[in-house]
């Protein structure tokens, strides 16, 4: 556990307890109590709550075996056997009555409307690879929570060192759809220790500037219709270099497993004993279209979402795709890689699916230069060329690509 005390104004002994399979006592079942039970019940706590109310996501806790709800006022004795108290209700007296009885006792009670009038106090905690960090800063609440957040986001972006045992093998990472920000916190981490990254055309390329001098970075675009790595030289990159004892990432656009042959590199690294680390991403196939306003589902529009690899045409023997079925769905269809065959889908679709039906292409989602054109289905292969959209594009077809239209102007 680490722990980080201001010079001045912080009285408090920070210290870690051990609460598993200990009776532990939350007075109140509000948004204060929300916020606190779920790292109290993954300490192994048991936990009761004395509240006669609870919000929804208490009584989420509560019926999922997490917590023990006793649905009434406080009362003389709701403390017996307890090793640690909360006082979170939003009636000063009763927070006041309870803090009198823990001290009675000699348990150790958290105040939450006035801090100081407690005997113990909550940090700012955050969770990172085994590392459990909390901050205290004399009551400043603000203040704890910012040097918590900039710790940990120092830890997890690799620029405040980290003595951890190095990971080994491969990770399949998935950078989600091109903008940096949008990989998973345990992708950026794992690309900060890295040996060599083995990097796609798609992934986001502004995170490879971030990596130290000493980083291998190996080339691995496949870029559409031209030159491109072939997977068996991919596939033995990864093994080649982690059975060196190299970590290696394969950072990936998108979802490792959505369209990105992630599982193919994983049963090459398991046939080579190379343990792999999975980390799913944000696929494009959603978050693309969710940045350009298109929801791929919606309440009383659309029921199914359907995610079609566009690399084949609907009428190439190779496809395993049942084109009839999609034209027949009334939900969302989206097709990736599709660009280059707009034509040949949407002719496919308008075989079960109206002239009208609206489409939105997204090129170059979440990045700087991201553009959307609306159309409609039988527009859709005229309009792909008079805009020049080209690849990486998302195209999405069904009623969800209409309702941007129906939104008021935003500021």
């Amino acid at each position: 556990m680490w722990m980080l005390l201001p010079m001045h104004g912080e009285q408090h002994y920070l210290v870690g307890l051990d609460l598993a399979g200990r009776r532990v006592v939350v007075v109140g079942g509000g948004t204060v109590a929300q916020r606190r039970l779920p790292r109290l019940v993954a300490s192994g706590a048991l936990v009761e709550v004395v509240s006669p109310e609870v919000t929804p996501a208490v009584q989420g806790i509560v019926d999922a075996g997490g917590a023990v709800w006793h649905a009434r006022r406080y009362a003389e004795g709701d403390l017996d056997d307890a090793w640690y108290v909360l006082a979170c209700t939003s009636d000063p007296e009763v927070n006041a009555r309870v803090t009198a009885d823990a001290t009675a006792r000699r348990v150790f009670c958290v105040r939450a409307d006035v801090a100081v009038r407690g005997t113990a106090v909550t940090p700012a905690v955050g969770e990172h690879d085994g590392l459990l960090l909390g901050v205290l800063a004399g009551g400043q609440h603000k203040r704890s929570a910012a040097v918590r957040d900039g710790l940990l986001a120092a830890l997890r972006d690799g620029s405040l060192g980290d003595q951890h045992d190095q990971p080994a093998g491969v990770a399949l990472v998935g950078g989600g759809p091109g903008d940096p920000d949008l990989i998973t916190v345990r992708g950026r981490r794992l690309l900060a220790r890295a040996d060599v990254v083995v990097a796609d055309r798609l992934a986001p390329q502004e995170l490879l500037d971030e990596l130290p001098p000493h980083v291998e970075v190996v080339d691995a675009a496949k870029i559409p219709y031209g030159r491109a790595a072939t997977q068996d030289f991919i596939n033995t990159t990864l093994v080649d270099n982690a059975k060196a004892g190299r970590f290696v990432v394969r950072l990936k656009g998108g979802d490792p497993y959505v369209f990105g042959r992630g599982f193919e590199e994983l049963i090459a690294c398991a046939e080579a004993g190379v343990p792999v680390t999975v980390v799913p991403g944000v696929t494009s196939a959603f978050g693309v279209p969710a940045l350009a306003d298109v929801p791929v589902t919606h309440r009383g529009v659309a029921h199914e979402v359907v995610v079609v690899s566009g690399h084949v045409a609907p009428d190439d023997p190779r496809s395993l795709v049942d084109w009839s079925a999609l034209a027949r769905l009334r939900g969302t269809v989206v097709i990736l890689m599709g660009v280059e065959r707009a034509d040949a889908f949407a002719a496919a679709l308008l075989a079960g699916r109206p002239g009208d039906t609206p489409v939105s292409v997204i090129q170059e989602g979440s990045t700087r230069a991201q553009r959307v054109v609306r159309s409609t289905l039988d527009a859709l292969a005229a309009d792909v060329v008079a805009h020049g959209v080209r690849p990486p594009a998302i195209i999405v077809v069904g009623p969800v690509a209409g309702l941007a239209a129906e939104l008021p102007v935003r500021p």
